[in-house]
């Protein structure tokens, strides 16, 4: 197959993708058109149906269809002209070749999180991070697979694990380098910080946003899990309940950035600054990724606050 990130204006291609979304739309002139977002693993391209003949059988959003097609461009940015459309019949294509994923081995990267549980020493936060990560098999196959966010950043399979095991392991460097953190609670605050990312954000293919996380946002919807998650445990001490909560709900570090409150404790600052490095280089990487052949300037990112490039190397 042409991968998306390969396709060059002028170019015809014959091949499978996923319909990451569809719209019925209307020309000027009245007439119908189809208006399509494709994805392969490499990313998704605009595309365009304009001609609703009889070689465009019925699909959906979510199929993976099978299209003959003219790379374009609108605007200076790729898109295709769409002729033929049918629906691919299972077998014919591969998931992991149409669904970002994570550049990481899953299981060794789990293997990684389940040591820094295993070496966090109270022995209340190790029973709260061994009810989700040790104890409930559900919870790990999901966590295992689900992405960190729709768009911005660790947007793909194994994303949500992924940016967590970092954060720790930044937050493991941190606590050894000053010893006034609080080790034990500092880990578990990085490890559970997102896990209400499970609730906000559907499974793949979708991975959009739930009613839930529409309503509540993945920081409320984490707290409010971890703190049932402590009031199972015998006699989880309250002042370490609300810590541990305070370090979740802090953890974007400023209120504008959706954080319902501002970093109080020392740990709560530490992690706010390791989950925004993450958040920041991965985003960066992500950019330079789509962008291989080019040391030119790749425009304003929003999440940066500036105009980037690639490092000049010697």
């Amino acid at each position: 197959m042409r991968y998306i990130r390969e396709l060059h204006e002028g170019e015809n291609i014959s091949g499978i993708y996923f319909c990451k979304a569809k719209t019925v739309a209307k020309t000027k002139a009245d007439k119908t058109y189809y208006s399509l977002v494709l994805q392969d693993k490499t990313g998704t391209i605009d595309a365009k149906v304009w001609n609703l003949s009889n070689g465009i059988e019925h699909f959906e959003a979510l199929d993976y269809i099978h299209i003959d097609a003219q790379v374009t461009s609108f605007n200076n940015v790729l898109q295709l002209n769409v002729s033929r459309i049918r629906r691919a019949k299972e077998g014919e294509y591969v998931v992991s070749e149409y669904m970002p994923c994570t550049p990481y081995k899953v299981d060794e990267m789990y293997d990684a999180l389940v040591k820094m549980i295993t070496d966090t020493q109270n022995p209340y936060l190790h029973a709260l991070l061994s009810s989700f990560f040790i104890e409930d098999e559900e919870f790990v196959r999901l966590f295992k697979a689900h992405s960190a966010a729709k768009m911005v950043h660790h947007g793909f399979i194994g994303g949500l694990l992924h940016h967590s095991l970092f954060v720790a392991k930044t937050c493991e460097f941190l606590a050894k380098q000053y010893p006034v953190l609080n080790r034990d609670l500092l880990i578990t605050a990085a490890i559970l910080h997102d896990v209400g990312k499970l609730k906000e954000l559907s499974a793949f293919p979708e991975n959009d946003y739930t009613d839930e996380g529409q309503l509540l946002g993945h920081i409320v919807i984490g707290a409010m899990w971890i703190g049932e998650k402590c009031d199972a445990i015998d006699g989880f001490p309250k002042k370490l309940k609300d810590e541990l909560l305070h370090c979740i709900l802090a953890h974007h570090g400023e209120l504008e950035f959706g954080s319902p409150k501002k970093p109080a404790l020392i740990e709560a600052v530490a992690l706010s600054f390791a989950d925004n490095m993450d958040a920041k280089i991965e985003t960066f990487t992500e950019l330079l990724n789509a962008n291989p052949n080019t040391n030119d300037w790749l425009g304003f990112n929003r999440l940066l606050d500036s105009n980037v490039r690639r490092t000049e190397t010697k």
